[in-house]
């Protein structure tokens, strides 16, 4: 880890903390504003007018783009100016006037995005997200404090999620969705209030699902929103049926952990 990183990869106009810490490979350029406390794996690209403020860790091979504002303050009346966290994986793509913010005190201190997500342009990722790995949030997608993001999910354009909320694997909001109770993983959901609309069977199969695990997974789509069974009588079902179908287990796991209860 170079303190300073490469000079020749690094625009003279850029204003570089002289305690943060830059790997070789990493690209600056103009007007970037890096704080203190904050470290950036080998590879990772700053286009201009990018403010990354700490602590924060970023890691490998990310690029992000022009006037992204990456590890602020939470928006949280509750802070206080802790030394909060922000902690982002690897290839990860950051688009223009991204806002991402550190987690607070209150919600474990940390916001965490993992590896190879695409966030475009003008999304919010607000304090206390955790956001696992393959996910997009198209143009617009927000989010409140302390939301969980899991592998594959798909934020449509202005989709929005409410505070304490969870949006399970291979899901997909549509444009303008909002939601404040949690999407099931294998879910599509659309309006506002959102509403389910069956399975993200497209998605699945560009992911490698065979028909055969697509077929059980609209059976448990079914009888989770179409039997008129009680959710807890849904979720018995859903366990027995995911003895002979792994792909369920994650369906049973978030429904029964679910502390907002799922989108139905």
């Amino acid at each position: 880890m170079h303190r300073q990183g490469d000079r020749g990869l690094i625009d003279p106009r850029a204003t570089i903390d002289s305690t943060a810490q830059l790997d070789e490979g990493v690209k600056v350029g103009p007007f970037t504003v890096i704080g203190p406390d904050v470290t950036i794996g080998k590879g990772t690209t700053l286009e201009s007018h990018v403010v990354i403020k700490g602590p924060t860790h970023i890691g490998e091979d990310n690029h992000i783009f022009q006037f992204a504002s990456v590890g602020e303050d939470p928006q949280d009346k509750k802070y206080a100016g802790e030394a909060t966290h922000l902690e982002i994986g690897d290839r990860n793509v950051i688009r223009e006037y991204a806002t991402i913010n550190r987690g607070t005190v209150q919600g474990g201190g940390e916001t965490r995005i993992g590896n190879d997500n695409l966030l475009m342009a003008y999304i919010h990722i607000a304090h206390d997200c955790l956001l696992s790995n393959h996910i997009i949030m198209a143009n617009g997608a927000s989010m409140g404090g302390h939301v969980s993001i899991h592998d594959h999910a798909i934020l449509g354009g202005f989709a929005m999620v409410h505070q304490f909320c969870r949006v399970g694997a291979h899901s997909f909001a549509g444009v303008g969705a909002f939601f404040s109770k949690d999407l099931p993983p294998y879910v599509m959901a659309a309006g506002h209030p959102a509403k389910p609309y069956g399975i993200n069977s497209e998605g699945l199969r560009r992911r490698g699902f065979d028909e055969d695990s697509i077929l059980r997974i609209k059976r448990a789509y079914k009888l989770i929103y179409q039997s008129k069974k009680r959710l807890t009588e849904a979720v018995d079902e859903l366990r027995e049926m995911a003895r002979q179908a792994p792909e369920l287990e994650i369906l049973v796991d978030f429904i029964a952990s679910s502390e907002r209860s799922i989108l139905r």
